[in-house]
């Protein structure tokens, strides 16, 4: 586990100017650090660095950059392969100098190919170069759980897990893309393969990305819209085999997630996810398994109870922190830190501090992140399946509207919200996608300009008529790895700790991929194959209760301790030299914000979100930018 950065350019870059590049990652790998600078064909250099945090073979037999056995390739590399043992014994040929699982990467090139990630299970950011066919190669995993961007300067490339590697590279230019800022206020976060600064990119998940002659090229070697129907064609048989054969392969993904060099523990909401999660890692687990959690003065937010519950009746070594008001508070701050890109989902700061909590002991955790993408689990499947029930009344509703009489009167907007959203669903590619205009049409006024769509006009792909299955597999490729997985990879690494995500196991998401509907959603139950594999372990009693989560209670910082900076980062004439937003607009709007407060997303008037996301924009920029 670590952060990696380089490039490949015609530009002269020295060895001090890469490692000034690397260091600004020391978060991600604090154990060591290497760096190297070499020359290739046609007047390029290629730079390769790495920062790591030790999880397998702690020797320096893991130092990167890593070269192969023939000196052909050279490798800096951020992740784990988790079935890197059993690739090992396929590759025995290779004559292995160390016990990482970096090594065994380069040895699957060479004989398999670019290819060969495609046998890979794990997490991962890989940068390549071959030297033989003078070529960078990056690849992503499948659900991108690793980050990794790109800058293309002309025939240059710079690449980085993060974006501070490549803000620090000379002559980066850091120009805003404004376009994306839309979708940012109303999403929280900048989807693959977007980023906030011109230029750059994300590389997607499951993607590999070529560069050859100052030439990009990209493919996909996992597709979730392909891989869905391809297993889709092979239903299992029954609920009572799907239960236990899905509960075989989270065994074995708990299994070897438990695989380090390093301690390991788990993340213990007390939710279904990481109970599950935690108590198979107890089972397999040859000795008490350390789990954590963190507990809230507010009742409605608080779940450290149900964690405390859990862990007892599991027998697991539990450390639990309350923590108040202040101490999320605290947290605000180094939020640009280590989110390097604005990113405003507000329990990062909870996520944090529960790692925060973990590192004093471990440097691996277990986490249920996934459960709610692939088995059903959000509140808003709720949601979108009685939108499809209503769809066709929607329509003829949002007709009716449409009557020059009724359109003068504006009788769409007079009628309830739910109604609204409803009515104006029309749009058959964002269809899941359901919010009402409230929201939206003030971030339209904040930024004038057009730019990237809010929601993500590409449903269609997915050819499923189901509306909840739809909106999971939406999710998969948007959410997931645009905010959950940001979300967990900045906030472990924060505290240079490897976060695990079982249920992201390849074979789990490709598995839950051929179980039918109604085996994850079932006459309003959410998650019904996860949940009864769950009972096995842990009572009901213990388990079933309201999805609570992590919960900051936004309004209220929003119109106290951080009023003042708000007020500064909206007067016009800060806005009219920054030069992004509506000045007079968003001036007003957050004023009267502050004054009025937050009407509540029932209303379709959640203006704390809005005006958070804005916080957030303007704290970064000003960490970065001015």
């Amino acid at each position: 586990m670590c952060g990696i950065c380089g490039f490949i350019s015609k530009k002269s870059i020295t060895i001090d100017q890469l490692k000034q590049m690397n260091n600004t990652m020391y978060h991600r790998g604090p154990n060591d650090s290497g760096e190297e600078i070499f020359a290739a064909k046609g007047g390029y250099e290629v730079g390769l660095a790495q920062r790591r945090l030790s999880i397998l073979d702690l020797s320096m037999l893991g130092h990167q950059p890593m070269h192969s056995c023939d000196d052909r390739l050279v490798i800096a590399y951020n992740g784990e392969i988790y079935n890197f043992q059993e690739l090992r014994e396929e590759l025995k040929a290779y004559p292995f100098q160390s016990q990482c699982d970096t090594e065994v990467i380069l040895a699957a090139y060479l004989q398999w190919g670019i290819s060969c990630v495609e046998r890979f299970q794990g997490m991962f950011a890989i940068a390549l170069y071959d030297k033989k066919i003078e070529t960078l190669f990056l690849v992503r995993d499948r659900i991108g759980k690793k980050p990794l961007y790109y800058w293309k300067d002309g025939s240059n490339l710079v690449f980085a897990s993060e974006l501070k590697p490549i803000m620090e590279y000379p002559g980066f230019p850091k120009n805003i893309r404004k376009d994306v800022i839309k979708r940012y206020l109303f999403q929280q976060c900048i989807n693959e393969p977007n980023a906030v600064f011109e230029h750059v990119y994300k590389v997607e998940p499951g993607q590999i990305v070529q560069f050859e002659a100052g030439q990009i090229s990209k493919q996909k070697y996992w597709d979730i819209a392909s891989v869905y129907h391809t297993k889709k064609q092979e239903p299992v048989g029954s609920y009572k085999q799907a239960k236990e054969e899905l509960k075989a392969i989270l065994k074995d993904s708990v299994k070897k997630r438990m695989i380090a060099d390093v301690p390991v523990g788990a993340f213990l909401s007390g939710g279904y996810d990481s109970s599950l999660v935690t108590a198979i890692a107890q089972e397999v687990s040859l000795e008490s398994v350390k789990t954590y959690s963190i507990g809230f003065e507010e009742d409605r937010y608080n779940e450290a109870k149900y964690a405390r519950a859990v862990a007892k009746h599991l027998g697991t070594q539990h450390t639990e922190l309350y923590i108040d008001e202040k101490s999320m508070f605290d947290m605000v701050e180094s939020i640009p830190k280590y989110y390097d890109e604005p990113f405003a989902d507000s329990s990062q700061i909870p996520s944090m501090l529960v790692a925060g909590l973990a590192a004093k002991d471990v440097t691996v955790v277990l986490s249920g992140d996934g459960g709610d993408e692939f088995f059903c689990g959000y509140n808003i499947y709720d949601n979108v399946a009685q939108a499809q029930k209503l769809d066709l009344l929607g329509r003829m509703t949002y007709s009716v509207c449409q009557f020059p009489p009724f359109r003068a009167l504006g009788l769409l907007e007079r009628l309830p919200f739910r109604v609204q959203v409803v009515a104006g669903n029309h749009d058959a590619e964002t269809k899941t996608q359901i919010g009402g205009r409230t929201y939206m049409n003030v971030i339209e006024r904040m930024l004038p300009e057009s730019g990237v769509p809010f929601k993500f006009p590409i449903e269609s792909k997915y050819q499923e008529n189901d509306w909840q299955a739809r909106r999971m597999l939406l999710d998969e490729e948007t959410y997931l790895p645009g905010d959950i997985l940001c979300k967990v990879d900045r906030a472990s690494m924060k505290y240079s700790i490897e976060a695990r995500c079982p249920i992201l196991d390849v074979n789990v998401m490709e598995y839950s991929y051929r179980l039918p509907h109604s085996y994850k959603y079932a006459d309003g139950v959410k998650k019904r194959i996860l949940k009864d594999i769950a009972y096995d372990y842990i009572p009901r009693d213990l388990l079933d209760r309201p999805k609570v989560g992590f919960g900051v209670p936004l309004d209220k910082w929003m119109r106290g301790p951080l009023r003042e900076a708000l007020q500064d980062m909206c007067s016009v004439a800060y806005l009219k030299r920054q030069g992004i937003f509506d000045a007079r607009y968003v001036h007003a709007f957050i004023s009267e914000y502050l004054r009025t407060g937050d009407q509540g997303p029932a209303s379709g008037a959640n203006y704390s979100k809005v005006a958070w996301a804005f916080f957030v924009f303007q704290q970064w920029y000003r960490t970065y930018i001015h």
